[in-house]
């Protein structure tokens, strides 16, 4: 405990945080999860209506094996900005589900689920990594609804990615702007994949390519996904477009550029940051050795400025860089480095709603939002000087979790809102928690306005009566 005296316990500083969620949030869903889920993404958005959106959610249930494990998919409602009561959203029961989360489909999966990845091109189809070589395709509405009770058979997914000679675990990604897959493994490869054809028939001929989860399929190809004891799929497969060799430990993250469907990059557990052209061949273009001071977990492209790459490690950073200039003397040359985490960073990811706002989530229960055009800035220079002042480019921390919060994901269709996700099993000994939320648009909107604003308010309360 050297070293963190200071430090105030999880539950005081979860205490803490709950008395002032009326004053920094917009809006906050709390949902109590039985088992842990390893992943959150937000699917298509469904309907509006006046006060709220509907939406899908993709989450999983990690279990110990007294029943399967599962992918879920759930609608959510997203209530719209300024419409929650302040005294409301602070009045939840940590042990209770919330009611803006409600299960739609749930499909056994073959094995845990670790990471979820939606296609861009096709709302439909979601992508899976569990203990295994393989990628797992599902085409969630084509797949049957099923009761996940010990001893039922797995779901059978849509179709398989093959190419992997080691367990695939983590490193997945979805490209947006081809039907094209990402992945890496324990084999040290980053494998690309395109699922064009398959997406083409399961589209244009649902007779011919029925899902295999729904009861046929007139798959060629047979795999077998999972642990030892699962039974051959009947799922086709796809060969890879292209296998690349770089890493010399396990890739644990991999990410496309925004603006080119052939370049991508990965990090792994080798600290190096890798970038890679698909029409330049195998290898690397650009290999960044020590991009941090331990293993990396996690790598995001800016989509509003493709030079913007963003790295996350065991090291407790999260590290900026340029991709005109990433590195200085063979080494990893960050533009500047995040620090703000007591434990490694598990997540990092750029908002779509601001080009210099990103958030990232780690194994110390926080999910801190940044803002790198904040760093240097007059008052924070004033700011860094006084004691217990924020880290440069901090400007808000979520801490309603009090365990590792092991996924995070911003929401494209209403803006600023962000759902996140702990595996509570350190702390409450099972189960997980997720929490869908939006901070208060008074600390990220332009300060001027937001002083115009309050100076009505103020005008307002001194002409109400007494």
């Amino acid at each position: 405990m050297k070293g963190k005296v200071t430090e105030p316990s999880v539950n005081d500083r979860y205490t803490q945080w709950k008395s002032l969620v009326p004053v920094l949030y917009d809006w906050l869903a709390n949902h109590n999860l039985v088992w842990p889920s390893l992943s959150c993404r937000w699917g298509p958005q469904l309907d509006q209506a006046t006060y709220k959106n509907r939406q899908r959610l993709y989450l999983s249930e990690q279990t110990d094996g007294s029943v399967p494990n599962t992918l879920v998919i759930a609608n959510c409602e997203v209530v719209k900005p300024r419409v929650a009561a302040a005294e409301h959203i602070s009045q939840f029961n940590e042990e209770a589900r919330s009611p803006f989360v409600k299960k739609y489909k749930t499909i056994i999966h073959p094995g845990e689920v670790n990471r979820i990845r939606e296609l861009p091109q096709n709302s439909k189809i979601v992508a899976t990594h569990t203990d295994s070589p393989d990628v797992l395709i599902w085409d969630i509405e084509a797949q049957p609804n099923r009761h996940a009770v010990l001893g039922a058979t797995n779901s059978r997914p849509d179709l398989l990615l093959t190419g992997h000679q080691d367990n695939a675990e983590f490193a997945l990604a979805m490209c947006p702007s081809e039907p094209f897959v990402l992945s890496g493994g324990k084999d040290k490869s980053v494998i690309l994949w395109s699922i064009q054809d398959h997406i083409s028939s399961l589209a244009s001929d649902p007779g011919s390519a029925r899902s295999p989860g729904s009861g046929g399929s007139n798959a060629k190809h047979a795999s077998k996904v999972g642990g030892s004891n699962d039974k051959p799929t009947d799922s086709p497969s796809v060969e890879p477009r292209g296998i690349y060799q770089g890493h010399e430990d396990t890739v644990e993250d991999v990410q496309f550029c925004p603006s080119s469907a052939q370049e991508f990059c990965s990090v792994g557990d080798d600290s190096c940051l890798i970038l890679w052209d698909a029409r330049s061949g195998n290898s690397p273009v650009v290999k960044v050795e020590k991009a941090h001071d331990a293993d990396l977990h996690c790598v995001d492209w800016n989509p509003h400025d493709v030079n913007l790459i963003l790295t996350g490690s065991a090291d407790k950073t999260v590290r900026m860089f340029d991709r005109r200039n990433l590195t200085s003397g063979g080494v990893g040359s960050p533009i500047h480095k995040f620090e703000g985490h007591n434990e490694a960073v598990l997540c990092v990811q750029w908002s779509p709603d601001k080009s210099s706002v990103f958030g990232s989530s780690a194994e110390d229960g926080l999910l801190n939002i940044w803002d790198h055009e904040k760093i240097g800035k007059k008052q924070e220079s004033v700011g860094s000087k006084l004691p217990n002042a924020p880290p440069a480019g901090l400007f808000f921390r979520h801490a309603g979790h009090r365990d590792k919060v092991v996924d995070f994901h911003w929401n494209t269709s209403d803006p600023w809102t962000i759902v996140s996700v702990s595996d509570d099993c350190g702390s409450t000994g099972g189960g997980g928690t997720l929490q869908i939320w939006r901070m208060i648009d008074l600390i990220y909107r332009p300060e001027e306005e937001v002083l115009a604003e309050l100076d009505k308010f103020k005008s307002h309360v001194l002409t109400c009566p007494a």
